[in-house]
């Protein structure tokens, strides 16, 4: 299949959701195996749950909180992705570093910002760093091969939030209700358990 007949999957997430982490390698390496190109969507997530349903993590049942902890340790023994089920810092306001993937995109592009975000998704569920912070995210796009500072900088402009605000009403539009939610063909697949489907799709 040639780039200008290369299928295209529009990935919404969220930087500080555990699933997300969990499945971010796997669509990387489904769209080089399939050639498919990836539309890189950080959106606000607490205000897509606010129209759809959803709770944030602490105002869940208890045996809903029990149950997501099982899920997450059998999911990283499967993967053997490395993830600490509660992380000393979380919950985090993911919006900087969501801010910090758009720039990123926009200076260096997708695969950069890939990347980035494997990075940073990496230092909040296997190495303890608090993205919510904004030293830290400078240091974990510096530790990446970027110049975080000058990343920082671009995050914090009008256009940048513009780009978050507009991925977050595109969610809402497409019937986004989680993260990471993938859309192949206007089809919608909800959370890395569904990447088979998703690669099935790009495959076909």
């Amino acid at each position: 299949m040639s780039a200008s007949q290369s299928k295209v999957v529009q990935y919404f997430f969220a930087p500080h959701s555990p699933w997300t982490y969990l499945g971010h390698a796997r669509l990387m390496a489904i769209a080089a195996k399939t050639g498919a190109q990836i539309d890189v969507r950080p959106f606000d997530l607490g205000k897509v749950f606010s129209v759809s349903g959803g709770l944030p993590l602490a105002k869940r049942a208890p045996q809903r909180q029990a149950y997501r902890l099982a899920e997450l340790a059998r999911w990283s023994a499967f993967l053997q992705v490395p993830l600490t089920l509660q992380p000393k810092f979380f919950p985090v306001s993911p919006e900087a570093s969501a801010k910090l993937i758009i720039a990123t995109r926009l200076a260096h592009g997708v695969e950069a910002s890939l990347n980035l975000a494997h990075a940073i998704m990496r230092g909040l569920w296997a190495e303890e760093r608090n993205i919510g912070d904004e030293e830290t995210l400078v240091q974990i796009a510096l530790d990446a091969g970027f110049d975080g500072r000058q990343l920082l900088k671009t995050s914090e402009t009008a256009s940048v939030q513009a780009e978050y605000d507009a991925n977050t009403e595109a969610a809402t539009a497409a019937s986004v209700f989680g993260s990471p939610w993938y859309i192949v063909d206007g089809e919608g697949y909800w959370g890395q358990d569904r990447l088979d489907f998703v690669e099935r799709a790009l495959a076909g």
